[in-house]
């Protein structure tokens, strides 16, 4: 089972999303296309059949998921520069009035306004009197203080006891991160039951995190179609709630369980998309595949093309290896024999054989196998 532990960006307690960057793993159901797999031995081109290319748990840097606009291009299309004031005629003249503010009429918490400035002694001080009181959320910032180390001494066996408390206290974020803890049975006994316990509690209160273990949660403890089914709406709402991870499952899960609604079956793309622009290159790498190959809807080489040179330009092999045949084929770009084959070179080094392209790379002259093998010894992952 796969969980979500590592912090994506930095800590932002007073919401806690304590959301992580660990992929789920989801069945995939592709298909190839002729037009691409032709004359392949033991790989299959445009079907993910070596996996991920990276290790569970392994952090990725984010990506950008669009066409970068530079001076080569000028992001104009060879039209005229659009023409009105400039910067320099801008500067000193007085802005527009911004839009008026929402009042804010909720509850003011000064200890989770003071750590969001910086000031942890502050906040320390503004929260331990509330959490000696038993207040869940001041016991939630306080761990959280005592886990990083942020104007205190770290201490996570100290963290784990507040964590506990606040747990108690129905707060889900506390109860996720203690679930955690038990799961791991890191500075407290292991007791999954336990863990299970606090975990459901916190997905059904809303922590996406906590929706999304449970539903692996639930696919671990009931094989087969049933765990699917039961977990599909945990995934739904934490892919709702922006988990990428998530997203990516339910859109395997919309092409993979029996008897699923229309409705949710042609929206598998869409979530698919929502992951891959957030950065996850194994959804980058399925919706190459998809777009080529016109899973989930219509075709446009175009576009599969550009997502699958981005995930194999953050270091993603099977991309890359995939990346090649479309070089190969003209699909979505010019053909390029000496592109297509640095592509290959660095998918055969990190251990993904495919026989058809070994042929495509024998029979380029010494000249080209030289190009290719200095643009692949050039190459860093971006």
């Amino acid at each position: 089972m796969i969980i979500r532990t590592a912090p994506r960006i930095a800590f932002f307690v007073a919401a806690l999303a304590l959301q992580g960057v660990l992929s789920g793993s989801a069945v995939s159901a592709q298909e190839a296309d002729p037009a691409i797999t032709r004359g392949a031995d033991d790989a299959v081109p445009l079907e993910r059949s070596g996996r991920a290319s990276r290790p569970a748990g392994d952090v990725t840097s984010e990506t950008k998921a669009g066409p970068v606009l530079n001076e080569s291009n000028g992001g104009t299309g060879g039209e005229a520069p659009a023409s009105g004031i400039t910067l320099f005629e801008r500067m000193g003249a007085p802005l527009p009035d911004l839009p008026p503010e929402k009042t804010y009429e909720g509850p003011v918490d000064d200890a989770y306004g003071a750590y969001q400035r910086g000031l942890y002694l502050t906040a320390i001080d503004k929260a331990l009197p509330r959490a000696q009181l038993g207040d869940p959320a001041a016991q939630t910032l306080i761990a959280e203080l005592m886990s990083q180390g942020l104007g205190v001494k770290r201490d996570t066996k100290g963290a784990a006891f507040w964590y506990s408390q606040a747990a108690a206290g129905g707060y889900p974020a506390a109860m996720f991160k203690y679930a955690m803890l038990l799961m791991q049975g890191r500075d407290v006994k292991r007791d999954k039951a336990k863990a299970d316990e606090y975990m459901k509690k916190a997905a059904d209160a809303g922590n996406a995190s906590a929706q999304f273990n449970w539903a692996q949660t639930l696919v671990t403890d009931n094989p087969g179609q049933k765990g699917l089914e039961l977990a599909l709406p945990y995934y739904e709402k934490s892919a709702d709630q922006g988990i990428a991870d998530a997203q990516y499952a339910v859109s395997q899960l919309y092409r993979t369980i029996i008897d699923l609604p229309e409705e949710k079956r042609a929206q598998a793309r869409s979530y698919l998309a929502r992951a891959a622009k957030a950065g996850f290159d194994t959804a980058q790498l399925d919706m190459g595949i998809w777009l080529v190959n016109g899973i989930g809807g219509e075709k446009d080489y175009d576009e599969g093309f550009r997502w699958l040179s981005i995930a194999a330009n953050r270091g993603n092999v099977v991309a890359q290896n995939r990346l090649s045949h479309l070089y190969i084929n003209a699909l979505g770009t010019r053909p390029d024999p000496v592109e297509a084959a640095k592509w290959y070179v660095l998918s055969r080094r990190a251990g993904l054989k495919d026989t058809s392209l070994e042929d495509f790379y024998l029979g380029l002259t010494d000249d080209q196998q030289k190009q290719a093998i200095d643009r692949a010894n050039r190459f860093r992952v971006s």
